[in-house]
């Protein structure tokens, strides 16, 4: 269950918002929208065969209502007091993050823009709507999970269990403290399909690599000597974007000679609250 909705603006303020605290003048009523968002699935019908062929799909944006009941105490607040406070943070086109917390310790956010601010003037109790359009549809935990490891040449893996219930990607950080021409790296996901990135440039000591296989944000860099540069260069076209799936996930980083630590940190997203 959620106990407390945090809003912030791209400006650091922030106003909390409670299911049973109305001390602030303010009490969550509902909200609308946490469930999975609908998805867009397309297929393709063929002459004299029934049916239909899937081809694709996709989420949508998502839409969350938020239904603020307002309890002036008529000595530091008022009605339209109250509604001016709640105009500062949600003035429709402007740009909102939201921070769910559930009682089970989870911490998520979750951007976007303001759609509508609705009240009814003349209701005795009254009540504003605030319809917030969220255009990445995922709640994302607010602390990232960070895992170490080393390069091998041999078929030795380390498993990443993934919490969320959305695939999500990873940034991949590896500090180059010798001469090295290539690495793969290697990822199974629950399924068991095999699939790999692979790099290969000519790399010295001192330089760091960075790989990010985050939808709407994928990026391979390195820096050397202060300096960074893109490398997407070096990483083969026929290489997959790392995404961990929920469930067991094993990871091999190949690389031949002695081996080289590294960093992978990532989001648990969630489809749902």
């Amino acid at each position: 269950m959620i106990s407390k909705v945090e809003v912030r603006t791209p400006s650091g303020s922030v106003l909390t918002l409670t299911l049973d605290d109305t001390s602030n003048g303010f009490v969550i009523a509902g909200i609308d929208g946490l469930d999975p968002v609908k998805a867009t699935i397309t297929s393709s019908s063929f002459a004299k065969i029934d049916g239909s062929q899937y081809q694709a799909s996709r989420r949508e944006a998502r839409n969350i209502i938020l239904k603020i009941g307002l309890e002036p105490n008529y000595v530091t607040s008022t009605v339209r007091s109250l509604r001016n406070i709640l105009y500062d943070y949600f003035m429709p086109k402007s740009e909102v993050s939201l921070r769910f917390y559930v009682d089970d310790d989870l911490v998520v956010d979750i951007d976007g823009r303001v759609e509508t601010c609705d009240s009814d003037l003349f209701s005795k109790d009254v009540q504003v709507n605030v319809s917030i359009l969220c255009f990445d549809p995922d709640f994302i935990e607010h602390e990232s999970e960070t895992i170490t490891g080393a390069t091998v040449s041999t078929d030795e893996t380390i498993t990443v269990n993934y919490d969320g219930t959305v695939s999500t990607g990873i940034v991949f950080v590896m500090p180059i403290d010798r001469s090295l021409s290539s690495f793969t790296i290697y990822h199974t996901p629950p399924d068991g399909t095999v699939r790999s990135l692979d790099f290969s440039d000519s790399l010295v000591s001192g330089d760091v690599v960075t790989i990010g296989t985050n939808r709407g944000d994928k990026y391979v860099y390195r820096m050397r000597e202060g300096v960074t540069q893109s490398a997407l260069y070096a990483m083969s076209p026929q290489s997959n974007w790392i995404e961990l799936e929920r469930g067991v996930n094993t990871l091999r980083v190949y690389a031949t000679g002695a081996a080289l630590s590294y960093t992978i940190t990532y989001f648990n997203r969630y489809g749902g609250l």
